[in-house]
């Protein structure tokens, strides 16, 4: 009986893969088990088994696979589940799924091997020099790898010459599987069992007492590392403690008086000894928890809005506390890397090695080992703190998911597919496991506080009062156009902002300062002839970095050194346009030159370990003021922050989005509450040309639910969310009219059957980037329309599209709730 299995593979393949199997391999193989199989004429991939089954596929012979991979699944039906939910609900394939899912150590490479034809006679004389080349190495050597030819070529593109060789049936070519993931070993040493009674051991002390004095020491010293702890002493420790070298340690193994040994270790370990109970909790604290417990007897979901520096956190750990009591997993979201390494630091008081992380940041096989953890359900991985891709990990016994700063954009994955959001599928990943989901945020997103107080959906647990009652900040707007028309300004300083940062430094409290564009200067102007450098590749300036004296593109990276001499008209006269942080930085430096000025933006941040020095030294106060974007306003808390200065609020307000306005107020408000959060109250200026703007007055005065009310009012007049659902199509190529022809096109066939709610095509404000034209079309989907049979519908149309030759090269991109 012949048996088969579907596949996914990491490519964007609309249908699952069919290939053959033997009896034998079906009774051993299960879904989520990892195989290598053959696809194309000669790549290897490696794929993931989705279900089993004897229906041979119509359209093509099945294959057989090339080898096994695993002997139990990597991914659990669980996850297989929810990846075919993201797929459905997020309009992308299985394969984007997977390659987004598993960490790409678990995806095994494959590599061409270049062979010798044994079968053909070479005519040397007929080859060309590169061609002679590869042939006299593969006399040399049994195989290579196309790398290695590129060396021997000296070229980057070897495969012209590949190809001619292969047509000439000089060569074969062989795709060979390797593994990525390599264990972290760490070598350690015991002491030979002959040697474990008294008197063998007095022996050999003896006999190495009159020949071998360094060795008679690092013996001594191992016996002291020994009786000091009862863990395995490291070859490392041991060579250091004892101030010897690797031989004479080497020496002692090989006349078998110490022995070695290797053990498998994780990259990263969050192991404390020192375990705290958690803090008690105060009164407006506990009433919330208790209402949360509440509210979660009846609902899944609970919304808990509380200011800023009200102690969230500290009830997020009692909640933790109480699903572990129960031995199931919780998953802890934040929005930002930055914040996870000062969580680790608190929550490991309370929890010691039961947590592990996962984000970007880690290194490849350090991801491979939490998602084993989490997948064998190990002490190492009860608590997950990880950033939205942690939602793919493979839970068997979930409990609680915590979305904290659930507002945050940085939870909504923009690009490759899938384009979800870590919020909305940690949601659906809970309710697959039957489990609680907590959302906490200061500034609730509008669509969770519709869904918590109007559509009832979310319970509503809510906490007002800040932690040992300190007060809320006090807000004060600054208007910079009356400042620059009485000269009250210092290049971007107010008098106020400068008078207030003197006072605040002088009492030894330190200062934030948000500026929301990085570098030092977005444009650079010719004073002559009004040019300004932009971008060969997008259709943006190029920024100004001071610190490497370069023109950088934050879209594509395109870089030039900065111009002496405008490239236009040749005159000397260049001027900057605008600030950044680095500008901001230099400013605060010039102004106090005795203090220490530090910046966190993402110039700053690139490292693996970048975050962790910034926070803490602006922790451990050695750090005065601290400059940064939007990176500071998540959820950091800083004790000794009295001052926080908004360098211009009004370029956050005058963006072309829907959300604009939302997310104005979510960020002044969250960079507010960094100020002030033990005993002396904060104060937070703002400096804006238009300070009676109504977001900025209600940032001034707190009123969360007068911007709430004033924004929904808004969506239900211009049916936008939470009242509509958002689909965007963009289409993308080189060619500017065959975008536009193919908008056009696309955007009459959904008229048809949306009628007015389709809006475009329309270019967006950056219209071009790396080369790629970009053109949007929206798709508005009221309350009462069926959202799946509307996605039906819009993969009809895309695939009718596609099938026109014209249109086949334009990439279209479906983006579901694209906010």
């Amino acid at each position: 009986m012949q048996y088969f299995i579907d596949v996914i593979l990491p490519i964007p393949l609309e249908k699952l893969f069919t290939y053959s199997i033997t009896e034998a391999e079906a009774d051993f193989i299960k879904p989520g088990t990892r195989v290598a199989v053959p696809f194309g004429k000669q790549k290897i991939y490696t794929a993931l088994v989705h279900h089993i089954h004897q229906n041979e596929p119509t359209f093509y012979e099945a294959k057989e696979i090339h080898q096994i991979l695993d002997e139990n699944p990597i991914v659990t039906e669980q996850q297989l589940k929810f990846w075919s939910w993201i797929s459905s609900y997020y309009m992308c394939t299985l394969g984007d799924v997977l390659r987004a899912a598993l960490p790409s150590a678990l995806l095994l490479e494959s590599e061409t091997i270049v062979t010798l034809n044994k079968d053909t006679e070479v005519d040397e004389l007929s080859l060309k020099d590169d061609e002679f080349l590869v042939y006299e190495a593969l006399t040399h050597q049994s195989s290579l790898k196309v790398q290695d030819i590129s060396h021997i070529l000296d070229k980057k593109n070897c495969l012209p010459t590949l190809k001619r060789l292969i047509e000439k049936e000089v060569i074969t070519l062989d795709e060979e599987l390797y593994e990525k993931y390599k264990p972290k070993q760490v070598r350690y040493i015991k002491l030979n069992e002959a040697y474990a009674s008294d008197e063998s051991l007095t022996t050999l002390l003896n006999t190495l007492n009159s020949r071998a004095t360094k060795q008679r020491d690092i013996l001594m010293n191992y016996f002291a590392m020994s009786a000091a702890s009862k863990s395995p002493i490291k070859a490392s420790d041991l060579v250091k403690k004892s101030n010897a070298s690797s031989a004479q340690i080497k020496a002692l193994i090989d006349k078998d008086i110490l022995q070695d040994y290797v053990l498998n270790v994780d990259r990263v370990s969050f192991a404390n000894d020192d375990i705290e109970a958690s803090k008690e909790l105060n009164t407006y604290q506990s009433d919330t928890l208790n209402n949360i417990i509440k509210t979660f007897e009846n609902q899944n979901i609970t919304l808990l809005k509380g200011v800023t520096s009200s102690g969230k956190t500290e009830i997020y750990v009692k909640l933790i506390e109480e699903v572990l009591s129960q031995n199931k997993q919780v998953l802890y979201l934040v929005p930002e890397i930055a914040l996870t390494s000062q969580l680790v630091s608190r929550l490991k008081q309370y929890f010691g090695n039961q947590i592990s992380v996962f984000h970007s940041r880690y290194s490849n096989n350090e991801r491979v080992e939490v998602w084993q953890h989490v997948l064998n359900g190990s002490d190492k991985a009860k608590v997950i703190l990880g950033a939205r891709s942690s939602i793919f990990l493979p839970f068997s016994n979930l409990g609680l998911v915590i979305v904290d700063e659930e507002h945050e954009v940085s939870y909504k994955q923009f690009d490759p597919a899938p384009r979800y959001h870590a919020r909305d599928a940690a949601i659906v990943l809970a309710s697959h496991f039957g489990a609680k989901t907590l959302l906490g945020s200061a500034t609730p997103s509008v669509e969770s506080y519709y869904n918590a107080t109007m559509s009832k959906k979310y319970g509503l647990a809510e906490l007002n009062e800040r932690y040992n009652n300190v007060l809320m900040p006090e807000i004060e707007l600054v208007d910079i156009k009356d400042k620059y028309k009485r000269k009250r300004m210092k290049g971007h300083f107010s008098d106020r902002l400068i008078e207030e940062m003197t006072e605040a430094l002088d009492n030894g409290f330190q200062v934030i300062l948000f500026q929301n564009r990085r570098g030092f200067s977005p444009i650079i102007e010719c004073n002559t002839c009004g040019h300004s450098p932009q971008c060969p590749n997008c259709d943006v300036s190029l920024t100004f970095h001071q610190y490497k004296n370069q023109l950088r593109c934050h879209y594509c990276g395109h870089h030039i050194a900065m111009q002496n001499a405008c490239q236009a008209c040749g005159s000397v006269e260049l001027d900057s346009k605008g600030f950044g942080t680095e500008q901001i930085q230099e400013e605060v430096s010039n102004l106090f030159p005795e203090i220490k000025v530090s910046r966190m933006d993402l110039d700053t941040t690139r490292g693996k370990y970048s975050y962790e020095k910034i926070i803490s030294a602006f922790e451990n106060q050695e750090v005065d003021v601290l400059v940064g974007t939007q990176m500071l306003t998540k959820g950091l808390d800083f004790r000794n922050v009295k001052l926080v200065g908004i360098m211009n609020a009004d370029n956050l307000l005058n963006f072309p989005d829907f959300r604009a306005h939302e997310r104005s107020y979510q960020l002044m408000q969250q960079v507010s509450g960094r100020a002030g959060r033990t005993k002396e109250r904060g104060k937070v200026l703002i400096q804006t040309y238009n300070p009676y703007h109504k977001i900025l007055q209600q940032v001034s005065v707190n009123d969360y639910n007068g911007m709430f009310k004033e924004q929904m009012d808004e969506r239900y007049n211009y049916k936008y969310p939470p009242i509509y659902k958002l689909i965007k199509i963009t289409l993308q190529h080189r060619d500017y009219n065959k975008v536009n022809d193919g908008t056009e096109w696309l955007s009459k066939s959904l008229r048809q059957l949306f009628k007015q709610h389709v809006l475009g095509p329309e270019f967006p404000p950056i219209s071009r980037i790396r080369n790629q034209y970009h053109k949007n079309i929206l798709i508005k989907i009221p309350e009462q329309q069926s959202l799946g049979k509307t996605k039906e519908a819009i993969l009809k149309i895309k695939n009718s599209f596609l099938s026109i030759k014209d249109f086949r090269p334009i990439k279209v991109v479906l983006n579901v709730d694209n906010y």
